[in-house]
This record gives structure tokens, sequence and C-alpha cells, in this order.
């Protein structure tokens, strides 16, 4: 007898699932008396459609959903179209030596010429590209240490710029203090060659970043 109440009510809520998804746009008001396990199974058959849908089909499944999506889902779409459009860009310019049409990016990813084009046009100003900014920031000291331990080894233009990213000179400067001379560099009135520069400590290369901070005006 249970297991018949179950599938009454699993067959209940598929059709009214499906009498919602017939909807050319679905919006809360359509699911406001859902209960929390139509609400389940609708979000069930929106993530089993989603990663199916193609170009034109995909586009209208979701402008159907998005405004009874969650927030988080439409920055995952955001991100999904992001890296499948740029590793798409990079593998056909790799192809063809040239950028590529839409039409051919379009072909390469499943998305529509549509979406293609509106990423395109308008990834700049969206939140999500924003914090993949932030990301590159993020790793910003992970690159500064390898350099850093380049410039440890005697790799003269690794130090140089070393000192650069760390703001201790500035190329618009007419009276720099580094100049690099052959495999040299010069820091003030003392020259550091490759082998020099491999037998320095950190605190010692520290201590020529205070000085050319200084004389910098850093």
């Amino acid at each position: 007898m249970k297991s018949e109440t179950t599938l009454t009510n699993l067959t209940a809520a598929q059709e009214k699932v499906n009498r919602v998804l017939a909807l050319q746009q679905i919006t809360p008001k359509d699911i406001e008396d859902f209960n929390m396990a139509e609400r389940q199974y609708l979000g069930e058959i929106i993530n089993e459609t989603l990663p199916q849908a193609k170009g034109n089909e995909r586009d209208d499944f979701i402008t159907k959903i998005e405004q009874i999506v969650p927030a988080d889902t439409n920055d995952k779409i955001w991100e999904h179209n992001h890296f499948v459009i740029g590793n798409a860009i990079t593998s056909l310019v790799r192809k063809y030596g040239c950028m590529p049409p839409k039409t051919l990016i379009a072909e390469e990813t499943g998305l529509s010429r549509r979406t293609i084009r509106k990423h395109i046009e308008g990834y700049k100003t969206h939140p999500e590209f924003r914090r993949e900014l932030e990301q590159f920031k993020y790793m910003g000291t992970k690159v500064l240490s390898s350099v850093f331990n380049l410039a440890s080894s005697g790799d003269v233009k690794a130090a140089r710029l070393y000192f650069e990213m760390v703001g201790a000179i500035n190329k618009q400067r007419p009276n720099m203090v580094i100049t690099e001379q052959n495999n040299n560099i010069q820091v003030n009135n003392n020259l550091f060659s490759p082998e020099n520069l491999k037998q320095l400590s950190p605190e010692q290369l520290k201590q020529i970043e205070g000085i050319i901070m200084e004389n910098s005006g850093g």
C-alpha cells in the first residue's frame, strides 16, 4: 500500500513538473505551490537536461529556467561558457593560425553563435570575470617566489625582473640605479656577476633591494 502511494505521488510530481517545463519561461510564481519533493525532482530534470542541450536549444532552456535557479547556477553556466570558449579559441588558433569565426567556435563548444557573441562582448563586466582576475592576483606571490629563486641562482634578468616586481626600480625614472652590463648587474657602484648573485643569501638580496628602494625613492 505504501509503495502504491509513493508511486502515485511520484507520478503526480512528474506530471506537475512536466506542465511547468512546457512553459516558455518559468517564473517563481509557477512553482510557488511545489513541495520539497517536487522542487527536488524539478532540479534533477534541470541538471540532467542542461549538460545535454546544445546550441539554440540550450539557450532556450536557460531562458526558460533562469528565473527559478539559484544565482550560483547562473554563475556556473557563465564559468562553463567562459572556459569552453577560451579553450576553443586557443585550439582553433593553433590549428588554423588565425582568430576563428564564431561559427567554428560554436561547432567546437556546442554553444550557439548568439551565446558566444554575447559572452565575448560582455565578459569584462561580469562579476565572475573580476573574481577570475583576483585569482591571478592571488597567484602573484607564487610567481614572485619563482623569480626570486632564479635570481638567487645567479640569473641576472630574473634579478632585474624581481626588483621591478617589488617596486625597487622604476623603468620610467631617468636616474635608474640598476643597469645591465653584459651578464652583470650594477647596483649603484657595485657590480654583480651571475656568480656573485649565486653566492648571495636571501637576506643579502633583501639588503640590496632596500638600497635600491632608498635610492629610487620607493
